[in-house]
């Protein structure tokens, strides 16, 4: 359209795409071109979503047309033009230079009176339905932004708390000039996109006064691994612009998506921020908004409940699934929400396709490995899977981005969009404060840039010149080494991987790693144990929560009442931590079986736990002695094993995670295992119902003698190669004196495998093995798979290799 057609069109009764100002109910998603992403998908919600019962508040956007009638009819376009002809974005101070200009052309031209009675009109009628001068947030869309590829997220600005006519238009004139800042000019000229053929709709939306209550982003796609059945949602007090751009550092809740839907209630997760600030009105101030502190006993708290986590998550899904089927394929959502704190409404205020692990490859798995240790400078929460490394850049001020140096590992308080130019050169990024949907978190996922977020003092833990080593390679907590260390990458072809007729199952045992773990191909998980997440998550003794008042050790005491805040009943800090666990591990795997071996710690091992002497025996040979079956059923014991049981219940029946198979282990008798299913019966896990199978564990010679009289108790075995060999061969696996005889291959040890192999068999009874043996001995696997074993499970770094070997002795190409 020329600039004359421009000028002389008539807007009495304008068309849709001749518009200055449309209402979001008049917009859909296949109006990107005419309001940007975020209108778009706002009036896309508005009419499809809100019969589903989605909110979203009201409002309306200034058109493209009206962007580029202004740019036109102001005469500016061929200045702009001009201008961009000298930009050189690896220059920081080009690229300035040029935004800036760009910037002060569109603030100090006047807004064209038609575009200002169209504003005055809408918002007047805004105001109508919610009040004189209602306040309102003025938000930049971009033509070119929410794509599946490229979110555009932050790279223009918003005002929020805005009232009067006035303030608005020159909101809506600020937001025209934001679609020049320096980051936007860097962003478009990454992604390949046309200055001039990107135009801005503004979004003028009724405001949501979560600055009275909470607000936060979620994704529909759990944003470290991709893993696509689980809902990401981040909480903090305030308005959502602190946890957008990583000022605080959110409460975290992970929601299963699968049994969501089905009507059960799946918290994965519960991770409390420390939400040191809030943003709130200024009212009075003479700004639009303020930061103020939040009461440390508000900071204590989940900033949502459990319902509105669920609604949450809930609302997540409708979204995702609607998405999908405009678009025709699966699209995962970056959504932001927020709860007024005058009705204590849950609202939606934008949503966009997730643009990282949407778009990456599933077909290939990439693992980084660290090939030494050194000491840990600093720990926070890892973004990504890599690791990166180089000098160190302390940088605190913007006026200072132009120390960066390429290949260097930025270090800063926080990022928003104006740190973008730099950051695409950083070979790591590493920030004291954020959560997992910060703004460094979003971007260094959408670069491929290992980052480390929420770290506290990062800035003064790491020097400027320093070499490090960033590593988001060993799970949840990222650290920052001394150093360049070492490390190696590799890749698997997942889509050339055989299926064997053995199942493969894999051996897990910390949670946090269970999203990237399922990405691998596999039958399930053959043993996840209670006690790496006792000992990592709970840190506590059972007995120590529920005789809390009576703990004589205060050191253990203080300890555990600053783990347990929050709650007035000690014991249920144990369930939740222990659910929510097995619970993880349980929905990466889901519907696949996921076996999980119920606590096997040695009575040392328990007193080591915080406020554990007080109920430990002093034991000779701990290895043989009050482990296992034998402690369960046991009165100094029992009550202690009931809050496992309440744990697994939870996970079974609250989150819907039937797929969970309790184990057994060391179960001396059968009369022992039927005093262990007398005792889970007490606690409402009923064997049979709701499927619910009981497994054993395999590792003692009364196992595999009386076989037989155990598949009468329980539903099927798993082979504990370790303690099998060593009560078969009469050793003690932790001495050194005798460990040149341990040896899982010895024939005493084969005819014990081969024997219970074929007695549970015979029996109608699952067999599997979970021990050690298979994973290090390929050799070992083969006779396995020879003997008819149902399955057989593996370390996840000897899986790959082992399947390999099994389909060679299977015949399978």
């Amino acid at each position: 359209m020329t600039s004359s057609e421009i000028l002389t069109r008539e807007h009495a009764i304008p068309s849709k795409d001749e518009a200055f100002v449309l209402w979001f109910e008049q917009v859909g998603i296949a109006d990107i071109p005419l309001v940007g992403g975020k209108n778009a998908s706002l009036g896309e919600m508005i009419r499809e979503l809100k019969v589903q019962g989605v909110n979203v508040p009201n409002g309306f956007a200034t058109t493209a047309y009206a962007y580029r009638y202004f740019i036109k009819a102001a005469g500016i376009e061929s200045k702009l033009r001009q201008l961009f002809a000298t930009l050189d974005v690896e220059n920081v101070n080009n690229l300035r230079s040029v935004g800036k200009q760009a910037r002060s052309l569109i603030l100090n031209t006047p807004m064209p009176q038609p575009i200002q009675e169209a504003i005055r009109r809408a918002y007047a009628r805004l105001c109508s339905q919610y009040g004189s001068e209602t306040d309102v947030a003025v938000r930049s869309s971009a033509t070119a932004e929410d794509l599946p590829d490229a979110s555009f997220a932050g790279q223009q600005e918003t005002y929020l708390n805005v009232h009067g006519l006035s303030t608005v238009l020159t909101a809506c004139q600020n937001c025209f000039a934001s679609i020049f800042t320096d980051r936007a000019i860097s962003y478009r000229t990454i992604k390949g996109f046309d200055h001039f053929d990107v135009a801005l709709s503004v979004g003028v939306q009724k405001m949501v006064r979560s600055d009275l209550a909470t607000s936060g982003v979620m994704f529909s796609i759990d944003t470290e691994t991709g893993f696509r059945n689980a809902a990401l949602i981040t909480a903090a007090y305030g308005l959502g612009e602190n946890v957008v751009q990583g000022a605080v550092n959110p409460d975290e809740y992970l929601v299963f998506k699968p049994t969501l839907k089905t009507g059960f209630s799946p918290i994965l997760e519960k991770r409390l921020g420390t939400k040191e600030i809030k943003m709130i009105y200024d009212i009075g101030g003479g700004k639009l908004t303020k930061n103020i502190s939040v009461p440390v006993s508000e900071r204590n708290k989940f900033a949502l409940n459990d319902a509105e986590i669920l609604k949450l998550a809930k609302w997540a899904c409708i979204i995702e699934d609607h998405y999908s089927q405009v678009r025709g394929q699966d699209t995962p959502m970056d959504i932001e929400w927020a709860k007024d704190g005058e009705t204590g409404e849950l609202f939606i205020v934008q949503a966009r396709p997730e643009t990282v692990q949407s778009q990456k490859s599933s077909s290939v798995l990439r693992n980084y490995r660290l090939q030494a240790q050194e000491d840990v400078l600093i720990t926070g929460r890892s973004v990504g899977k890599a690791i990166g490394q180089g000098k160190a850049r302390v940088i605190l001020e913007t006026h200072k981005l132009d120390e960066f140096q390429a290949g260097e590992v930025l270090v800063t308080n926080k990022t928003d969009p104006d740190w973008e130019p730099i950051m695409k050169k950083a070979s790591a990024i590493v920030t004291n404060q954020g959560g997992r949907t910060c703004h460094a978190a979003i971007i260094a996922r959408e670069m491929g840039i290992p980052a480390i977020v929420g770290c506290g003092d990062a800035s003064s833990a790491i020097a400027t010149g320093q070499e490090v080593t960033v590593s988001c390679s060993e799970g949840e907590e990222g650290r920052v080494y001394a150093g360049l260390i070492p490390f190696a990458i590799e890749e698997t072809l997942l889509d050339k991987l055989p299926r064997t007729r053995t199942k493969i199952l894999m051996n897990v045992g910390n949670p946090e790693e269970a999203f990237g773990l399922a990405a691998i191909p596999c039958d399930g998980v053959g043993l996840a144990r209670f006690e790496f997440i006792i000992a990592n998550h709970i840190k506590a003794h059972p007995l120590a929560l529920i005789h809390f008042d009576r703990l004589e050790d205060e050191a253990a005491k203080k300890e555990i009442a600053t783990l347990t805040a929050g709650y007035a009943h000690k014991p249920d800090f144990f369930v939740d931590k222990l659910a929510y666990g097995v619970g993880t591990i349980a929905a990466a795997f889901y519907p696949n079986p996921v076996v999980v071996r119920m606590s096997d710690f040695k009575s040392n091992e328990y007193a080591n736990l915080l406020g554990g002497r007080q109920f430990e025996p002093s034991e000779e040979n701990p290895m043989i002695g009050w482990r296992g079956a034998s402690r369960y059923y046991d009165p100094k014991y029992s009550e202690a094993y009931g809050l496992e049981c309440k744990a697994l219940k939870r996970v079974r029946d609250d989150m819907g995670l039937t797929n969970v198979i309790p184990m057994i282990p060391f179960c001396r008798t059968p009369e022992e295992g039927r005093k262990v299913i007398a005792e889970m019966e007490k606690h409402g896990l009923k064997r049979g119902e709701n499927g619910l199978q009981v497994y054993v564990m395999c590792e003692i010679p009364s196992n595999v003698i009386l076989a037989e009289q155990f598949s009468e108790v329980f539903d099927g075995f798993s082979i504990g190669s370790n303690d099998l060999t060593q009560l078969t061969l009469g050793l003690d696996r932790d001495s050194s004196l005798v460990a040149h005889i341990f040896d899982e291959r010895n024939d005493a040890v084969k005819t014990m495998v081969a024997m219970v192999i074929a007695k549970a068999k015979a029996c109608d009874r699952k067999i599997g093995i979970c021990g050690q043996a298979p994973s290090d001995y390929p050799e070992f696997a083969r006779f396995l798979v020879e003997q008819g074993i149902d399955s057989i499970s593996l370390n996840p770094d000897s899986l790959l290799p082992t399947m390999l070997a099994i389909a060679s002795v299977e015949g399978i190409q």
